[in-house]
């Protein structure tokens, strides 16, 4: 069974930086779109950005363009999510998700959610 395990959350100041992980295991991930979503308080679930395991293509949100990355260490089946110029609005909780068939919209694989507070 696939497992999707996120680390690197916290409380930052506005205009900080983190950088979140989801260690994957038990599978072979080479043709999964592997992504993150977050959640606000009371807010629905929404999508962030995602990376295609096949071909390293990359989708993010408008709100995180150019403030946030998501990269991948093959090796060790772990994507990372940099998040740069961090604001308030970015508080929320950040989970990875994956999905073997790329509908990456709708994924099949859910981490636990890893929380970030931006405020000062």
């Amino acid at each position: 069974q696939v497992q999707l395990v996120e680390s690197g959350g916290g409380l930052v100041q506005p205009g900080g930086s983190l950088r979140l992980s989801c260690a994957a295991s038990g599978g072979t991930f080479s043709n999964y779109a592997m992504g993150w979503f977050r959640q606000a308080p009371g807010k629905e679930r929404k999508f962030v950005a995602v990376m295609h395991w096949n071909d390293g293509n990359t989708v993010y949100t408008n709100d995180v363009k150019g403030r946030f990355t998501i990269s991948r260490d093959d090796d060790n089946d772990t994507m990372y999510l940099q998040m740069n110029s961090l604001k308030p609005e970015d508080t929320a909780v950040y989970y990875c998700a994956a999905d073997p068939t790329g509908r990456y919209l709708y994924p099949k694989f859910w981490g636990q959610g890893t929380e970030v507070s931006v405020s000062s």
